[in-house]
């Protein structure tokens, strides 16, 4: 695997998320994934350019299709060498780049899960704030802007460079929503529609039902590739309060080390025709954190999601 740095946080809600990738080295991923006997590469961070606003359009355009191009480019690398991509951001705008590269590299052959308290399924034209970590999703599923001028050939032009391959909605699966804007819930009841679980699906029926359903919808798909998209903010800020974007009722901490142990449980399973073949984990931000718990929490989750347990690696 290969540890792949972000530190873009111009298209976030708040500044401190471009610290990610430094808290989450800090709190031992290497050290961790190499306890777990994987081979580990770590060739830095990509180049992030200064901000600039631009009169009009997109925010943050400019550096965000700068950075997308690194992450791209990285991605495609160090999947054609045969290598897992650990993506660690960096606000959650940067999936462009690195789920858009996986849909090119399968030719579209990829489902996407998506862990998180937000859809990310705003579009220019819905997004209540214009920034583009709130749009990613809709960007890789080729959603028009909904805006003409500028802001459309932004648009376009992201789609274009950074999304070969559309990814389709009926493979995306969401887990742990619970902060969802009236334009994404939308477009959620207009799409053909993969997995949902929201927070209230696993208060009303636990975690433990919520993943065999996604098992079993991850089984029938018919893709062969699934990546994984992980923003901190889908667990409870008690547990993970270093994110720009806490949302109070996420996921447990129990709850977060269960879900990475019956994915990886599920994946490797035999009857499982998915492989994993890429993760992000983004949002994490050191300015609103304590003694780097977040950071340290996240390793802990990846940690699960690659087979450790209590009694060791599965």
């Amino acid at each position: 695997m290969e540890i792949i740095g972000v530190p873009f946080d111009l298209c976030g809600f708040r500044l401190g998320s471009r610290l990610g990738p430094a808290a989450v080295r800090l709190a031992g991923l290497a050290e961790a994934m190499l306890a777990l006997e994987y081979e580990v590469l770590d060739d830095g961070d990509v180049v992030i350019p200064p901000a600039h606003p631009g009169a009009d359009g997109i925010k943050q355009h400019g550096p965000a299709a700068y950075v997308f191009t690194q992450v791209f480019e990285r991605v495609q690398e160090t999947l054609s060498e045969g290598h897992m991509p650990l993506v660690i951001g960096g606000d959650h705008s940067i999936s462009i780049g690195s789920i858009g590269a996986a849909l090119g590299a399968y030719d579209g052959d990829l489902a996407v899960l998506w862990v998180d308290a937000h859809a990310d399924l705003n579009t220019p034209a819905t997004s209540p704030s214009g920034n583009l970590h709130g749009m990613p999703l809709a960007c890789l599923m080729h959603e028009p802007a909904g805006i003409e001028g500028k802001t459309d050939e932004q648009w376009q032009l992201l789609q274009r460079r950074f999304v070969p391959n559309p990814l389709r909605s009926d493979r995306t699966a969401f887990l742990g929503l619970r902060d969802v804007d009236a334009g994404e819930s939308d477009r959620l009841q207009r799409l053909p529609r993969g997995y949902v679980s929201t927070m209230a699906d696993i208060d009303r029926r636990g975690l433990v039902t919520e993943v065999d359903r996604l098992s079993a919808w991850i089984k029938g798909l018919g893709v062969k590739n699934l990546w994984i998209s992980f923003d901190v903010d889908v667990l409870d800020p008690i547990l993970a309060p270093g994110t720009g974007t806490a949302v109070r009722g996420g996921l447990t901490y129990r709850e977060m080390h269960l879900l990475g142990e019956m994915l990886y449980e599920i994946l490797e399973s035999d009857d499982c025709p998915v492989q994993l073949v890429g993760l992000d984990m983004v949002e994490i931000n050191p300015l609103f954190d304590t003694h780097n718990e977040t950071g340290k929490t996240g390793v802990e989750f990846i940690s699960s999601l690659f087979g450790k347990t209590i009694l060791g690696r599965l």
